[in-house]
């Protein structure tokens, strides 16, 4: 794959040589890396219940009136 930033690979090849040159001079004088256990990961939510109650009661929104239902409902209003 193509980079498309080329330049800023370039650009950081330096401070890339300069760490693994002072890795290297670090292990030369008797360093050590340690090996260490990854941290604990967040563990997944539980699943989701595929049990509904049926004591629920939904909150949907009602649909709206139709064109139709409108008119005969400004019907009624002007007859008042």
């Amino acid at each position: 794959m193509i980079s498309n930033h080329l330049n800023l690979v370039e650009q950081h090849r330096q401070d890339a040589y300069s760490i693994s040159e002072r890795t290297a001079e670090f292990l030369d004088a008797g360093g050590t890396v340690a090996q260490l256990p990854s941290p604990p990961r967040k563990p997944l939510p539980p699943p989701r219940s595929k049990k509904i109650d049926p004591e629920t009661v939904l909150k949907r929104r009602p649909k709206p009136i139709s064109a139709a239902e409108r008119k005969a409902l400004r019907k009624m209003a002007d007859s008042l």
